[in-house]
């Protein structure tokens, strides 16, 4: 960040002191640029592909990333479990050595979360081999549909600029492709195809974009539906008008039958979502989170709702993330000297996230924007989501993954504002916008060799990655490597994980497989001797070991009782 910060000055410096450096390098690039923006398909197409191929190239140095965080284990669980043909599992029947954040252990042991995100790892790794290239190829579909939306909104040149930065932000280093966390990829496109559905459709009411448009909803229904709702809503009333009053509207017949299909997919969807609640939750109109924000949250998602009374916890662990962590944040943002700095932290780690320091120059343009006629209504979409965020307890910018066309395209407005900005007839805002798209190239370039230039964020916990480019590093490689060393010993194995009382809540450790009983590696945690002695006679046939993770470095030992000696190994 302070490098970033650092160019970003110098960049506004060089463009204010020689306005015209580098003008005819740059225009060359242009022209060229330009020549490929003209041809739509193809841009959408170069997008998508130098989005996977990117990736692909930094997988020496930026390597297939390892799970580390609860939600990270939460969705490979549903992963797994889809994987295996199945909709959810049953309650194991030592589940209480298993409970863990974002985990639904009764009425069956599945993920809370939507199964959006589950799906698509699913799919990674069922038709590739690994649940990550199902993130990687979401991520080339984002950025794809991005641009492709953003030609439905710009000229075609900043359209494609627009897919450019967005793999730069966000199909190379961001956690929402560095980690399989919160389905963002997919929301992030699904919005995408519903913004750039939404005029294509008003102007030609075609089938083909009111099927799109009926694929960006479903993907939304099945990720992150509250902010799709958001999204939803503006855009269900500007359809209506058109089809109600629209100057150029079909007739009710064939609106009808261009309607008829999406409509009935969006219907089936539906339709499925409600089964999968059914299993998995226990019925229809369960949805996710609600069974397990009911079993261990006492904060709830909105500042008009009440604390829930405190559950019953078994794990110190779970306690302090849902105590401590969740129920401090809720008590800042209840009273009104917590709202505004966490309302204003909000909108704060949206922007880094978004723009980082680099892309903040055209924001100056903003005022102008905001009056904008050609882009009101992406305009309206995002204020009717502050809106939404306001009145929501808790931000992670993946929240804000319905929306990243939406920003992206009001950014480019500014920076076509920026650019036409001629301060006594020197062409500042033009250099500003030319230096800015070079930087985040640069930037770009730079970030894979973070680790050879002694640039590594701080280790752990990794909260930076709400506003750093985020990258592959450090996090979950001493679990994935004891595990792995226990997936090589003969037999099968269970792992008894004891912390210290000043363990991290979010540094977990205990999460399994879809089938635990059938794992080649069990994790539990350890509870009180009698609990512990009856999880061993359970597995008898398991070698039972001992993870300290508190430990610098984490220790693995054969289990004995505590105030036993261990001999500690790696």
């Amino acid at each position: 960040m302070v490098i970033e910060a650092g160019l970003t000055a110098i960049a506004a410096t060089v463009a204010f002191g020689w306005p015209r450096l580098g003008s005819s390098f740059f225009s060359r690039i242009e022209r060229a640029f330009a020549r490929l923006a003209r041809r739509q398909g193809l841009a959408v197409v170069a997008v998508g592909l130098a989005t996977l191929l990117l990736r692909l190239a930094l997988l020496p140095l930026c390597p297939i990333p390892q799970p580390f965080s609860p939600d990270d284990f939460s969705f490979l669980l549903a992963s797994d479990t889809f994987a295996h043909g199945r909709l959810t599992n049953p309650t194991p029947a030592m589940w209480t050595h298993f409970e863990s954040i974002h985990i639904t252990m009764q009425p069956t042991y599945m993920s809370m979360y939507f199964p959006g995100q589950g799906l698509l790892l699913a799919a990674g790794k069922v038709f590739l081999g690994h649940p990550w290239y199902g993130v990687l190829i979401a991520s080339a579909l984002m950025c794809a549909a991005i641009c492709w939306m953003l030609q439905a909104w710009l000229p075609p040149t900043w359209a494609l600029l627009g897919g450019m930065l967005a793999i730069l932000r966000l199909g190379l280093f961001s956690y929402w492709v560095n980690t399989y966390t919160g389905g963002a990829l997919i929301t992030a496109l699904g919005g995408a195809l519903v913004l750039g559905a939404l005029p294509r459709l008003i102007k030609t009411a075609r089938f083909r974009f009111a099927l799109l448009m009926a694929i960006g909803i479903i993907l939304l229904a099945l990720t992150r539906p509250y902010e799709g709702l958001l999204l939803c809503l503006p855009v269900a009333a500007v359809l209506g008008r058109w089809a109600l009053f629209g100057k150029n509207r079909p007739t009710r017949g064939v609106l009808i039958r261009r309607a008829a299909f999406p409509l009935a997919l969006i219907v089936a969807a539906g339709a499925w979502m409600a089964d999968y609640d059914y299993r998995a939750f226990g019925s229809p109109l369960t949805l996710p989170y609600t069974v397990n924000r009911a079993t261990y949250a006492i904060a709830p998602y909105y500042v008009w709702q009440s604390p829930r009374p405190e559950p019953l916890y078994r794990h110190k662990e779970m306690r302090n993330f849902y105590y401590r962590d969740e129920l401090d944040t809720f008590t800042r943002i209840h009273r009104l000297s917590g709202f505004v700095p966490e309302t204003l932290r909000k909108a704060h780690d949206a922007l880094l996230f978004l723009a980082g320091v680099a892309l903040l120059p055209p924001l100056f343009m903003l005022r102008r924007v905001l009056l904008d006629r050609r882009i009101r209504f992406l305009v309206l979409c995002v204020l009717i989501f502050i809106a939404g965020m306001v009145i929501e307890i808790y931000f992670i910018p993946h929240y804000m993954a319905p929306f990243t066309a939406a920003f992206y395209a009001i950014g480019l407005q500014a920076m076509r504002h920026l650019r036409l900005w001629n301060p006594e007839g020197r062409p500042v805002g033009l250099t500003v916008v030319r230096l800015t798209v070079a930087l985040c190239f640069a930037l770009a370039a730079l970030r894979p060799f973070e680790r050879p230039l002694h640039l590594t964020p701080v280790e752990w916990p990794p909260f930076g990655w709400l506003w750093q480019w985020y990258g592959p590093g450090h996090y979950g490689t001493e679990r994935a490597q004891i595990e792995a060393g226990l997936e090589q010993l003969p037999g099968k194995q269970i792992v008894i994980v004891r912390y210290t009382p000043e363990h991290q809540p979010l540094e977990e450790w205990v999460y399994n497989a879809a089938d635990i009983d059938n794992s080649k590696v069990v994790w539990a945690r350890e509870m009180d001797p009698a609990n512990d002695q009856e999880l061993m006679h359970y597995y008898p046939d398991r070698k039972v070991w001992l993870v300290q993770p508190d430990s610098l470095p984490p220790t693995i030992s054969p289990y004995q009782a505590p105030g036993q000696p261990t001999a500690v190994s790696r």
